[in-house]
């Protein structure tokens, strides 16, 4: 992990294999709103799409689905209808899930969650949940402790970061996150919406809380001020990490140096080399992104179906990579080369869905049609790698062509 500190903002990137996969950008002047929680005011409620609008004091009014309502029920009963529960001028605690893209307002959610170094607080819910990711015998005695640590009222989810920790620290953790509940709760009863209740950390801290595990084997960070600060978090949650983290101190550039500045500015192209010659072609429009696979120079050595078959291989590679470091979310279609051989369709879908699972966030994949086509979708939550470093084209409006003159 290296975490490069400017005036103008912080840049975090996560390297595998000396490759850059996921990348963190935040300016001073256009911070990121997810995970706030707001106290804000029902503008109108519209049952025909089942959601509401509420002014939570940003530019663009939020969106609250019904099923972000959080309405307390039996199981599997079904949801009372929006307009029932919601009326326009309530007030209402909101946390924001996605933040606004393009023409989109913020996404918003009642389901109210504050995540630690250990564990995530659900308020006002029973769920108990240990992280998938973790070893069984793990998840079974991390299970136990936040079973035996868990508040009356108050769910509670075992992060993944929390493997190996003790009881003393997941305790410590459930202090401080009850502490910021109550302190949430005061202000709303006291606040006047639309109003801020509370934000979350800084990109830095917020990364590092997130990702920074035993996974990991160094985090480097080129300003001593923000190594101080990271340090200081790393120690009060987990000082056994404490020696993985160090200050940068080499000539050039820290990105320089680890050669992800030229990989970030590859991926701002639309065109991906594979190693082997071929290419992917990765075209965003407002209703999904859509990627294609390309033989390219490649021309293999044996026949077609192999030729083909070893680029798909590849491409499924290189496609879960970009969909990381790019942060590509909502509807996405992969073509990959049609394939004669149907267990080489299945071979190319089994090895996309196992680098998918390298992925934080949440995908959903169908198998490759007849056509060779994959559907999937991918959980996006923020602006990607293009759009922080990127802006539309004043002239075509982002359309990407040269317009003539129709007259």
């Amino acid at each position: 992990m290296l975490v490069h500190a400017d005036p103008a903002g912080t840049q975090i990137a996560v390297l595998e294999d000396n490759v850059i996969v996921e990348h963190y950008v935040t300016r001073a002047d256009d911070r990121s709103m997810l995970g706030n929680i707001y106290l804000g005011r029902v503008q109108n409620v519209l049952p025909g799409m089942e959601a509401s609008f509420l002014d939570f004091g940003a530019a663009r009014n939020g969106v609250l689905y019904a099923r972000e309502v959080g309405i307390a029920g039996e199981e599997g009963a079904e949801l009372p209808r929006i307009e029932t529960v919601l009326r326009s001028g309530q007030q209402i605690i909101v946390q924001v899930t996605k933040d606004p893209m393009r023409s989109k307002g913020a996404r918003l959610s009642a389901l109210v969650s504050l995540a630690g170094r250990h564990l995530v607080l659900v308020p006002e819910a029973s769920s108990l949940g240990v992280s998938r990711r973790l070893a069984d015998d793990e998840r079974g005695r991390l299970r136990d402790i936040a079973q035996d640590l868990r508040r009356e009222g108050h769910g509670l989810i075992v992060r993944t970061a929390a493997e190996g920790a003790s009881r003393a620290d997941l305790e410590a953790d459930l202090q401080r996150l009850i502490a910021i509940w109550e302190t949430i709760t005061a202000k709303a009863k006291k606040a006047k919406a639309p109003a801020l209740l509370y934000e979350e950390p800084e990109l830095e801290l917020r990364v590092v809380r997130d990702l920074f595990n035993r996974d990991v084997k160094k985090c480097v960070v080129d300003d001593p001020v923000l190594e101080e600060m990271l340090r200081s978090y790393v120690r009060d949650t987990t000082p056994e990490l404490g020696e993985r983290l160090s200050l940068y101190e080499g000539d050039l550039p820290i990105f320089e140096e680890y050669r992800v500045a030229e990989q970030i500015r590859k991926s701002l192209d639309r065109k991906v080399w594979l190693p082997s010659g071929g290419h992917i072609v990765i075209d965003r429009t407002e209703a999904m992104t859509v990627i294609d696979v390309n033989t390219g120079k490649f021309v293999g050595k044996t026949n077609l179906e192999e030729t083909v078959y070893r680029t798909n291989l590849e491409a499924a590679s290189e496609v879960a990579r970009q969909l990381r470091v790019r942060d590509i979310g909502g509807i996405i279609v992969v073509d990959f080369i049609d394939m004669e051989d149907a267990a080489n369709r299945d071979a190319v879908g089994a090895h996309f869905r196992g680098q998918l699972q390298r992925d934080r966030s949440r995908t959903q994949v169908y198998d490759i049609s007849p056509l060779g086509l994959v559907q999937m979708t991918r959980k996006g939550v923020a602006a990607g790698i293009v759009e922080a470093f990127s802006d539309p084209c004043p002239t075509c409006e982002g359309r990407g062509i040269l317009i003539h003159d129709v007259d």
